[in-house]
Order: structure tokens, then C-alpha cells, then sequence
């Protein structure tokens, strides 16, 4: 990020290759719209590069902070698009995020990691596995095939399931915050295809 600061570009495409994936799986989980989760990326990134100078190491792993960053982009597009009522409880933006934007980052950060890795404790192991490798080490479905010397189909299908096991789980960790009860509405869902072409 100092190299960021500092305007060097390369830095910066350095971070991109890096985190892009991650970044594109928060922005998508929230949107559901793969155009929108696309501009989300994009604008996050020069958010970074535009506030690399205000990053206090020690708060937060530069991980966290670029993908807090494109968590609150995302709720962002979200409002923009649809009226605050409609937005699930889990995505309105906390009112600690309008009187402290500087500490706002690195809570949502913590905050979401903490979501992910309880909905990731529900999965089978091996469904587990095929989405932390995709997820938090960014590879592709084939990659992971090659990787964890799986047919491909079956790493489809892992990640397939796992990903609808994942969402009602943290849709249902939303519902519980929000109103304390359920009814069932995500019963029929449609199928996450974050990585269904690649």
C-alpha cells in the first residue's frame, strides 16, 4: 500500500491480481448481479487507490480493509438501486459506518469474515474445501480439479451445493439479527453461478 500511496500503478495491479477474485465473490454475494458486482470491483479498487494513504497498519491485514471496502461499495450500489426497505437486514449499513467512516472499515471486515466462517462450519468437508480454495486461495474450479486430483464434475457439484448451504446460512444469520424469526422464503433460492463458467 506505501507503493500505492505513492502512485505506482504497478502496485496497484499487483493488489488486483491478488484479491480480485475475493473481491468479485463479496461484491456478488451482495449484489446477485454480475454487471453490478463488476463496477463494485472496479470502484472499490480506486477507492483504494484514491485512500491507500489513510491505511493504519495494525488495524486490520490489507486483505480485510480492501475487501471491507468492496463490502460497503456493494451495500452502496445496493441502496442506490433499490429503496432502504427493501434491503435485507444483513446489508443495511450500521449507523457507526455514517459517524465513523475511518473505523467502519475494519469492523465490517471482521464482521463479515466472521459470517463466512460460520456458514463455511455448516459444510461437509469436502464441499469446505473446494470453496476455501476458490474463495480465500482464488483459483478456478478446473484448478482445483487439478489441485485436488477431483473429477471437475464433482468439484462443480461440491461447490455448487456448498455455495446454496452457505447462502442460507448466512441469509438465515440475517434473518435472526434482523427480526428473530423465519419463514422459509429462501426455500426456493436460485443457484449461486459465481463460478458456474469458470
Amino acid at each position: 500500500l506505501e507503493r500505492i500511496a505513492d502512485g505506482q500503478l504497478d502496485a496497484l495491479e499487483e493488489l488486483y491480481d491478488r484479491y480480485r477474485t475475493m473481491a468479485y465473490s463479496i461484491a456478488f454475494r451482495i449484489t446477485n448481479d454480475r454487471g453490478l458486482a463488476e463496477d463494485v470491483v472496479q470502484d472499490g479498487f480506486v477507492g483504494v487507490w484514491r485512500n491507500a494513504a489513510r491505511y493504519v497498519e495494525g488495524r486490520g491485514s490489507v486483505k480485510t480493509w480492501l475487501l471491507a471496502i468492496v463490502h460497503h461499495r456493494a451495500i452502496d450500489a445496493l441502496r442506490r438501486r433499490r429503496p432502504t426497505s427493501e434491503l435485507p437486514d444483513r446489508e443495511a449499513v450500521p449507523p457507526l459506518a455514517l459517524t465513523l467512516p475511518d473505523i467502519w472499515p475494519e469492523v465490517a471486515g471482521r464482521m463479515l469474515r466472521l459470517e463466512i466462517l460460520a456458514a463455511l462450519r455448516t459444510l461437509s468437508d469436502v464441499q469446505r474445501e473446494a470453496i476455501e480454495l476458490a474463495y480465500f486461495g482464488g483459483l478456478t474450479q478446473q484448478e482445483i480439479a487439478k489441485k485436488t486430483a477431483i473429477p471437475l464434475g464433482t468439484v462443480k457439484s461440491r461447490m455448487r451445493l456448498g455455495l446454496l448451504a452457505m447462502r442460507r446460512a448466512l441469509l438465515g444469520a440475517g434473518a435472526e439479527a434482523g427480526s428473530g424469526s423465519g419463514n422459509g422464503a429462501d426455500s426456493a433460492e436460485p443457484e449461486p453461478t459465481l463460478w458456474a463458467d469458470r
